[in-house]
């Protein structure tokens, strides 16, 4: 069992996880279908027949002294057609949700493992970026690591976006590539009670 020290209005009190051991290559499975689902898709090249040519043939087959050829749009030429080149495609592909819970639990394993997994019950913030700064130096938090809030408190999202240090997500976008891309995780005390309850 983890023990989650709370810190905040409501704090001082601990929440009890059951968190998993942190296996890689779970997380690198959830982190590859997360990022391919992000993936824009747009590149596009243009085939033969699309291509501004003419489809007359270059000159004859036979007498030139030249290679055979029929029309400008094939892709052995420059301004041809493009052979098996890119179209317009989607690279989402399905992952078990599982999976994509396991690998959400061994990446809050892995920050509560190193301690840099903060639970916040109550920030009592006004929604200034200067208020938001002096909690964080109250609570550790000195901007020279990446922090990643994840909290349904707009005034404290309000008060951290300004700061290039911090990502500001709400408890529903909290994901395992924002975690493990930063270096410390500050996440509202309530999204990780429902899991203690779940696991009893």
């Amino acid at each position: 069992m983890a023990q989650i020290n709370v810190i905040g209005k409501n704090g001082g009190r601990s929440i009890e996880l059951d968190l998993p051991e942190v296996n890689t290559n779970v997380l690198h499975e959830v982190v590859t279908w997360q990022l391919a689902g992000r993936r824009r898709g747009t590149a596009s090249t243009k085939t033969r027949a699309q291509v501004n040519k003419s489809g007359r043939k270059m000159y004859g087959q036979k007498g030139t002294g030249n290679a055979r050829h029929g029309d400008r749009s094939v892709p052995t030429f420059v301004g041809g057609g493009v052979a098996f080149g890119p179209k317009p495609r989607s690279y989402a592909y399905t992952l078990p949700r599982k999976v994509r819970q396991l690998g959400l639990a061994m990446a809050l394993a892995d920050r509560q493992a190193t301690g840099k997994l903060v639970a916040v019950d109550g920030f009592e913030l006004d929604g200034k970026t200067k208020s938001f700064v002096q909690w964080a130096s109250d609570n550790g938090l000195n901007g020279q690591e990446s922090v990643l809030l994840v909290t349904d408190d707009a005034n404290a999202r309000q008060g951290a976006r300004n700061l290039p240090w911090v990502t500001a997500l709400s408890v529903a976008g909290l994901n395992v590539y924002d975690i493990l891309r930063h270096e410390r995780l500050v996440i509202d005390a309530v999204a990780l009670e429902p899991a203690q309850e779940g696991e009893q």
